[in-house]
């Protein structure tokens, strides 16, 4: 940088007004004149138009500083959501499920062979049943078809008085008293059936000789469940021995031993119920008649229906050591 000259020291005016100049910019060499050449220098010789090069492309020339400042600033391309690759289907896997997978109409045909089925079974067990009685006689039929329709009307008497006294139990205005009644007759059928008092009733007797001894406890059980399953509501043996579900028969050679006691033939069975049921039961072929009768026994057979029979033997009753009875259901 110049220093600034001194004022001059003899005039203070002018000093004065050269300190309140500015100074100006400082003034630029002159530049050095440039020789003039003595002589043109010569154009060069234009080529041939056949000989004329294809124009070159030239690059455009990079933007200024100032230029590339001025121009915006690209704008960043907007990301594209990335798409996920499709899982590739595994073709066997879902044949196989698809071939576990019933159909609709899969489904429909396994019903109806489900139900050929059943029918195919029920069938062939009503076939098995008809087997049983191809050989029977004409009477034996009849004689099952009224047995059977006497159970149906007896069942259904009993539906009846059932009703009965739900009804009178429901109306009546003395329940209690109703119930108690109610409880006095079942107590009543109950002890019949248990052996512990006495019955009477229209039923059979069926007398059975046995000379040569050989009529075993399994023929005497034989008789007692054929009467049973006829319908028999009581039944005894000679008198003494009262039959219930817990009787025993044992061989005791000669005779058997029902319930303890000792019984020697004839044996005379009475039992209570609808009679001419009852005498058709022992009668059947290959029933109790026929097996005493037959050569393995060779015994005798009487069986006659009664209007009337008394039974008046008695089972002792037992003290149950384990069972007990259960508490009535709270509502």
């Amino acid at each position: 940088m110049t220093d600034k000259p001194e004022p001059p020291d003899d005039d203070p005016t002018v000093a004065a007004n050269w300190w309140s100049a500015e100074p100006g910019p400082p003034e630029k060499a002159a530049e050095p004149e440039q020789p003039t050449p003595a002589v043109e220098p010569v154009a060069p010789a234009r080529p041939k138009a056949e000989h004329a090069k294809p124009p070159r492309y030239e690059a455009p020339a990079a933007a200024k500083p100032d230029e590339a400042a001025e121009q915006p600033h690209p704008v960043a391309p907007t990301p594209m959501p990335a798409v996920k690759k499709a899982r590739t289907p595994n073709l066997a896997l879902n044949r196989l499920k698809a071939g576990f997978k019933p159909s609709r109409g899969q489904a429909i045909v396994a019903v109806v062979l489900a139900l050929v089925a059943c029918v195919a079974v029920v069938q062939v067990r009503v076939n098995r049943a008809d087997d049983g009685y191809q050989n029977a006689r004409r009477e034996d039929l009849i004689a099952i078809l009224d047995g059977l329709g006497q159970n149906t009307r007896r069942l259904e008497s009993e539906i009846t008085e059932l009703e009965e006294r739900k009804n009178s139990l429901s109306s009546s205005a003395d329940k209690a008293e109703t119930a108690r009644a109610q409880a006095e007759a079942q107590v009543r059928t109950l002890g019949i059936l248990a052996g512990t008092l006495p019955a009477v009733g229209p039923g059979v007797r069926i007398t059975l000789n046995d000379p040569e001894g050989k009529m075993t406890s399994g023929n005497l059980l034989d008789a007692i469940e054929e009467l049973r399953d006829a319908g028999a509501e009581a039944i005894q043996i000679n008198g003494s021995a009262r039959v219930v579900a817990s009787t025993d028969f044992i061989d005791d050679t000669p005779g058997i031993r029902v319930d303890g006691q000792k019984l020697n033939s004839p044996y005379v069975i009475e039992a209570i119920g609808e009679s001419h049921n009852l005498a058709e039961a022992a009668n059947f072929p290959g029933g109790l008649v026929s097996e005493v009768t037959g050569p393995q026994v060779g015994g005798t057979a009487e069986v006659t229906e009664q209007t009337s029979v008394s039974i008046t033997a008695l089972h002792p009753l037992e003290e149950h050591r384990y069972a007990r009875p259960a508490p009535s259901p709270t509502k």
